[in-house]
Order: structure tokens, then sequence, then C-alpha cells
């Protein structure tokens, strides 16, 4: 991470002391060395290095409430917000919503895949945009209900993490390696695959979340290659008993961060640390 972690941590710093009332839920830095900074209520912050510049419903996005943000191969920027897609050229916005056929418009994750098809994962069904058509992602004739995560591996295999649980598609076959809720789904640089999920089946997640509960806390697990091609090995058990995790994310050095309700977390392999500004802690 180095000295990009800090110019990282100066922007969102300054960003956030700039436009304080925002809640920020997801970051991206595009191609060109842009930061996007998502939020729930106030649309989108962008910032090219020298100034900030905010995207909402008044200059096309589909909804203020953003929480997803996602850079194309061509550049496009797309969000997943509450109210619809929004596809960004860099000049206007596109809005998909369920007038297009979306089936939900609810949009929580979005991924292009090697074949250029769009996922998109939703409050309600997943489903796949191949540039004229909206289908829904079934298995055995049942959709993926309420898709928190979905990514392609380095194998070009589909993950997809949600109310469902954790599913591997490798083009004609489906795996399931939990049945648990899986909120994130991250693959690192040595083809591990990190998930954040609960405890246990929940019958309301949305409840729980907003009234933060922890009847069934969530499990941050490392999913290493005997457990990735046997799915009957359990995945290696990193942090439990523990609030709502949401990102995760690999630094230079090997080290996993994750986000939490307590703070931010840092795991390098063998000790987990935490930068949540207690006594203490960094």
């Amino acid at each position: 991470m180095g000295g990009h972690f800090s110019i990282r941590w100066e922007i969102v710093t300054n960003i956030t002391s700039k436009v304080s009332l925002a809640r920020f839920f997801s970051v991206l830095e595009d191609r060109k060395g842009n930061f996007w900074f998502a939020s729930i209520g106030s649309g989108v912050f962008y910032y090219d290095g020298k100034s900030f510049r905010n995207f909402t419903t008044k200059e096309g996005l589909a909804n203020n409430g953003v929480t997803e943000i996602y850079e194309d191969k061509t550049g496009n920027i797309w969000f997943g917000t509450e109210g619809g897609a929004s596809r960004y050229d860099g000049q206007s916005f596109r809005n998909f919503t369920t007038k297009d056929g979306l089936p939900n418009n609810d949009v929580s994750s979005i991924i292009e895949d090697k074949t250029g098809k769009f996922w998109f994962g939703t409050r309600g069904k997943a489903f796949v945009y191949d540039g004229k058509t909206f289908t829904v992602f079934t298995h055995n004739g049942k959709p993926f209900i309420n898709v928190r995560t979905i990514i392609e591996d380095k194998k070009g295999n589909i993950w997809l993490g949600g109310n469902d649980g954790l599913w591997r598609y490798d083009g004609s076959t489906f795996t399931n390696f939990t049945q648990n809720f899986v909120g994130y789904v991250y693959e690192d640089k040595n083809g591990n695959i990190w998930t954040s999920s609960k405890n246990g089946k929940t019958k309301n997640f949305e409840k729980d979340l907003q009234n933060n509960t922890n009847q069934n806390p969530w499990t941050l697990s490392r999913y290493n290659e005997k457990s990735l091609f046997n799915n009957t090995v359990l995945p290696e058990l990193i942090r439990t008993n523990e609030g709502n995790i949401f990102g995760i994310l690999e630094a230079d050095d090997g080290s996993i961060w994750f986000g939490a309700l307590d703070g931010v977390h840092r795991y390098d392999g063998s000790t987990i640390t935490s930068f949540n500004g207690k006594k203490g802690q960094k």
C-alpha cells in the first residue's frame, strides 16, 4: 500500500471534510486516476486531483442512493443505485430501470465478464445484460435472490453472494459453498476467495442491518485451493462473531483490509489490527 494508501486516505479525509453530511458506501479509482465516491442520498462525488464534482439526479443519475461503482472495459462508469443502474460515458448518463427490462431497480452489484456481458445483482433477482436484452439468471429454474456481490475470478468463473449463499458458475456447472447469507465476495492475487457471511440463515437481513442486531454474527472467511475445489472442505475462518462486514480489499503487501461496523481492520496473515480510534489502537 505505502504512499498510494496515504494519498487515498488524504483524498477520503479531504472529501469527507467537505461533504460531512454524506454517507459513503463505495469508492472507485478509475483508469485515469480519478476517484469516484458513492453516497447514500447525496449521489456520486468525483475528484480529479484538483476539484470535486457532485453528480445527482439533477445531472441525470438514476437515483441519489448509490451503493456500487464499476468501470467497464471501454471506460464507462456504472453506478448501482436504489432506482436503477446508470452508465456515465464522460458526458451524459444512460439509465436502466424496470421500464427497460430490469427485474428490480435496487442494484447492488455490476460487473462485465470476459465475453462482454454485464451481470447485475439486485435486491430482487440477478440478471445478465448482453447489450440488448436483460435475462434473469437461474439455476434449475430458480432465480438468485438479493445478490449483494457478483465477481468474475481469474479463471472466468462467476461468483454470486447473497441471500442464497455463495455460488460459483463455470459456464455450465453450479457449485454451492454455503447457504448462509453472503454479503461480500473478493478474490486475492493468489486466487483465494474471501467472503463476509452471516453465521446462519437470516430471515430478514434488512431488518438486522438497520437494527444492528448480532443474533447471527458475521464471519470473514477465506476459501483456499482445497476448499475451492472440494466444497466439502470448510473454509478458513479468519474472524468470527463480528458485526456487519462489508468491503474487503487486498493491499500491495498482501494484507487484507476489511470494514465492519466497529471500524477498519487489517489481517496480515496471522494478526488482525483494528483502526477504529479506540485507545491503544491506530
